[in-house]
C-alpha cells in the first residue's frame, strides 16, 4: 500500500508543512519502488539523510541491509578498503581479508553522504558499479557482483565541483537520475517555531525538566533569523537553552544571546573567539587606522575650507595632502600656488571650495577600499585550502553561506 506525504511525516517524525519540504517528501514515495540513483542536494544541516531512510523503507529492498557511509569523514588512503574489502596482505596492516560496504549491502540500500569529497580513484570504482553492478575488493582480482541502490547527497555545487576538476561529470549523471533537493530552514519560515517546539519537547524529556517557552517577540526573531546552519543550528540552539537557562520562559532579550548578530559572522577584530586571527587581525586593523586617518585628514580640510580665504601650508603639508589623496583614489581639492614656488619662505595655497563633492568621493572610495581589502583576504584564504570553502571559512571566521555569498558578490574564482 503506497503511502501519502502526511503518513511519512507521522513515520519517519518529520515537521512541517513547507511546499519545497512536501515537494521533496513526494518525489522520494515516487522513486522508492524503483531501483532509479538518488541524489538529494541542500544545504549543510538540512536533514538530507532523512531522505535515504524513506526511500529504503518504501522500497522492496527494506528488509535488506540499510548502511549509511559518510564519505568526507573516512581517510582517502582506506576509503576504498571500506567501499570494496581487501584481501589479506593487500596494504600494511591488512591481516585478514575484509568484506566492503558494497559488498555487505548486497540486495539493500547504501547511503554515501557528502559524496562530493570520495578521491577520483574511488569515485572510478564507484561508476563502474553504477554502471554493471561489479567490484573487485583491493588486492584482488576476482570481479565480485553487487545488486545495491545507492542515493547519495551532497552540499556542494556539483557543476563547480567538475569544472574545478574535483567530480566526474559522468558519475554525476548517473547518481543523479532524480535529484531530489532539500529547501533551507530560512526558505520554511512557517516550520521554524514548529520544529522549536518538537527540540523544546524532546530536550525536555530528555533532561527530565519543564519545557522551555517563547514570548511572542522572541518568536518573532525566530522566524526572522537566517539560521545558516539550518535544522541542526535551530536544534543546537535549542538544547543550549533547555540546558542553561534556568526560567522556563524566554524572552527577545535572552533569545538575542544565542544567535549570534550580523557582526559575528563576518571577519571581526574585536571579540572575535577564533584564534585563527593573526593576519586578519592585522589587515583590519591597518583599515581602521586608514580610516581614521582619512578622518583627521578631512577635518583639516574642512576647517580650512571654512576660512573662506588663504591659507599657508608648508611644502611638506601640500605634499602630505596630495599624497594622501592620491593613495586613497580620493578627489582632490586644488591647490593652487598663490606666491611662485621659487619664493622663500614656503609657498601659499589657495583650496577651491568643493566641500560637497570632498565628502560624496570620501565615503565612495572608503567603502570601495574596504571591498578591495576584504576581497583580497578572501582569495588568500581560498588559495591556502586549495579552493575547500569549508575551510577557507573556517579560516576567515564566517558561515560557509557568508563566504558562497561573498564569491559571488566580488566573482571570485576559488
Amino acid at each position: 500500500m503506497s503511502m501519502n506525504v502526511q503518513q511519512i511525516k507521522q513515520r519517519f517524525g518529520i515537521i512541517g508543512n513547507a511546499p519545497l519540504l512536501n515537494r521533496a517528501l513526494e518525489v522520494a514515495i515516487q522513486v522508492a519502488p524503483t531501483d532509479i540513483s538518488v541524489l538529494v542536494t541542500g544545504e549543510s544541516g538540512t536533514g538530507k539523510e532523512i531522505i535515504p531512510q524513506v526511500i529504503h523503507q518504501l522500497s522492496s529492498r527494506k528488509h535488506a541491509e540499510y548502511i549509511a557511509v559518510n564519505c568526507g569523514a573516512i581517510p582517502e588512503g582506506t576509503i576504498d578498503s571500506e567501499l570494496f574489502g581487501h584481501e589479506k596482505g593487500s596494504f600494511t596492516g591488512a591481516t585478514g581479508s575484509r568484506q566492503g560496504y558494497f559488498e555487505v549491502a548486497d540486495g539493500g540500500t547504501i547511503f554515501l553522504d557528502e559524496v562530493a569529497e570520495l578521491p577520483m580513484q574511488t569515485q572510478v570504482r564507484l561508476l563502474r558499479v553504477l554502471e554493471t553492478g561489479e567490484f573487485i575488493r583491493v588486492g584482488s582480482s576476482k570481479v565480485i557482483k553487487t545488486n545495491v541502490r545507492v542515493v547519495a547527497a551532497t552540499n556542494e555545487n556539483m557543476q563547480r565541483a567538475i569544472s574545478t576538476g574535483k567530480f566526474r561529470e559522468d558519475l554525476l549523471y548517473r547518481l543523479s537520475t532524480v535529484p531530489i533537493a532539500l529547501p533551507p530552514l530560512r526558505s520554511r519560515n512557517e516550520d521554524i517555531y514548529l520544529l522549536f517546539r518538537k527540540f523544546a519537547s524532546d530536550f525536555a524529556d530528555k533532561y527530565r525538566m519543564p519545557t522551555i517557552k517563547l514570548t511572542a517577540d522572541a518568536v518573532e526573531l525566530l522566524n526572522s533569523y537566517n539560521w545558516p546552519g539550518n535544522i541542526r543550528q535551530l536544534k543546537n540552539l535549542v538544547e543550549q537553552i533547555s540546558v542553561i537557562e534556568q526560567t522556563r520562559d524566554i524572552d527577545l532579550l535572552r533569545l538575542q544571546q544565542y544567535l549570534p548578530g550580523p557582526e559575528e559572522q563576518l571577519p571581526s577584530l574585536v571579540g572575535s573567539h577564533e584564534t585563527k586571527f593573526d593576519e586578519r587581525e592585522l589587515m583590519y586593523k591597518f583599515l581602521f587606522d586608514m580610516k581614521n586617518d582619512l578622518n583627521d585628514l578631512k577635518k583639516l580640510v574642512v576647517e580650512l575650507l571654512n576660512q573662506q580665504g588663504d591659507f599657508n601650508l608648508s611644502n611638506d603639508q601640500a605634499a602630505m595632502v596630495n599624497r594622501m589623496y592620491s593613495d586613497v583614489g580620493i578627489a582632490e581639492p586644488r591647490l593652487l600656488p598663490t606666491v611662485p614656488a621659487k619664493v622663500e619662505p614656503a609657498p601659499t595655497y589657495r583650496v577651491e571650495d568643493q566641500t560637497e563633492d570632498f565628502e560624496i568621493h570620501e565615503e565612495v572610495q572608503e567603502s570601495l577600499s574596504l571591498e578591495d581589502r576584504e576581497k583580497e583576504l578572501i582569495q588568500k584564504a581560498l588559495d591556502k585550502h586549495r579552493g575547500r570553502r569549508k575551510h577557507a571559512a573556517e579560516e576567515l571566521g564566517i558561515s560557509e553561506r557568508t563566504l558562497y555569498r561573498k564569491i559571488k558578490e566580488y566573482d571570485i574564482n576559488g
